[in-house]
C-alpha cells in the first residue's frame, strides 16, 4: 500500500513538472487590416524564463498561409538575446493572410502555436 502511495505521487510530479514546464510561448503583432500592395512587419514576441546553453529557446518559425516563411534557430553557442525577445519578418500583402507563429523550449516544448489574420482590402 505504501509503495502505491509513493508511485502515485511520483507520477503526479512528473505531470505537475509537465504541466507547469517552462514551455516557449509566442505571441504575434501585425496590423488588422491593411491596403493590397502594402509591405507589412510581422512582429513575434517569445517568451521563456530562462535561455542558458542547457535550457534555452532552439526554435521560432513564422507561417503564412500555411507555409514557412521564416524560421530562427538558437543553439548554446548561439542563444536568444534574452528570456523575452522579439523577431521581425516583413512581407508584401497581396491577400489575406493567415499567420502562424511557434517557438519551441529545447527541453519542455512549445505551449503551441499562436494565430492572427490581417485582412486586405483591394
Amino acid at each position: 500500500m505504501k509503495r502505491a502511495a509513493v508511485t502515485l505521487l511520483v507520477l503526479f510530479c512528473l505531470g505537475l513538472t509537465g504541466i507547469l514546464a517552462n514551455k516557449t510561448k509566442v505571441e504575434i503583432k501585425a496590423p488588422a487590416e491593411v491596403k493590397a500592395g502594402t509591405e507589412i512587419t510581422v512582429t513575434i514576441q517569445a517568451i521563456h524564463s530562462a535561455n542558458s546553453k542547457s535550457h534555452h529557446t532552439d526554435w521560432v518559425y513564422l507561417k503564412i498561409n500555411g507555409k514557412e516563411v521564416k524560421r530562427w534557430e538558437y543553439k548554446k553557442d548561439a542563444l536568444p538575446p534574452g528570456a523575452t525577445f522579439t523577431v521581425e519578418f516583413t512581407y508584401v500583402a497581396g491577400e489575406e493572410l493567415k499567420l502562424e507563429a511557434e517557438g519551441h523550449c529545447n527541453i519542455h516544448g512549445s505551449a503551441g502555436p499562436a494565430n492572427a489574420v490581417v485582412k486586405v482590402v483591394k
